[in-house]
């Protein structure tokens, strides 16, 4: 212990590297779930049978096609950022936000939360891990 500022001020970029990446990991994994609710796709089951919620689906046209949650709506993030008409028709709804991987839906979370959405959550893990629990997607026939 008495050889650490020795250590430190031999390897001072090393240990500035380290610092910068534990505080950027640690942004990382905190920072998501300020403000936002990230909810299991077995909570989103729930929401959508005994809540009737909206799940809104962030992702481009094409992945939606592929394969998307029964009875979602595709709205593109990037559309929605500047469309108060879109969103406003959810507002006083349960809403479920999800996305490829589960990033996108927090981050248009945070920017809608603060237009006044009330029972707003987000898919954890987004469709990747809707799928990995098993659960069904369709396609529009």
């Amino acid at each position: 212990m008495e050889k650490l500022p020795e250590f430190i001020a031999n390897h001072l970029f090393l240990v500035s590297l380290l610092v910068a990446i534990t505080s950027l990991l640690l942004w990382n994994i905190f920072s998501g779930a300020i403000g936002v609710t990230q909810i299991a796709p077995t909570e989103v089951t729930r929401l959508i049978n005994h809540e009737n919620a909206d799940v809104l689906d962030l992702r481009s046209s094409e992945e939606f096609e592929k394969g998307h949650i029964i009875n979602s709506i595709n709205l593109v993030a990037s559309a929605l950022e500047g469309s108060e008409k879109e969103l406003g028709k959810y507002k006083n709804k349960t809403v479920v936000l999800c996305c490829g991987h589960g990033q996108e839906s927090i981050r248009v979370a945070r920017i809608i939360k603060m237009k006044g959405f009330g029972k707003l959550y987000c898919l954890k893990g987004g469709i990747t891990a809707w799928q990995n629990a098993n659960l069904p997607l369709t396609k529009n026939t």
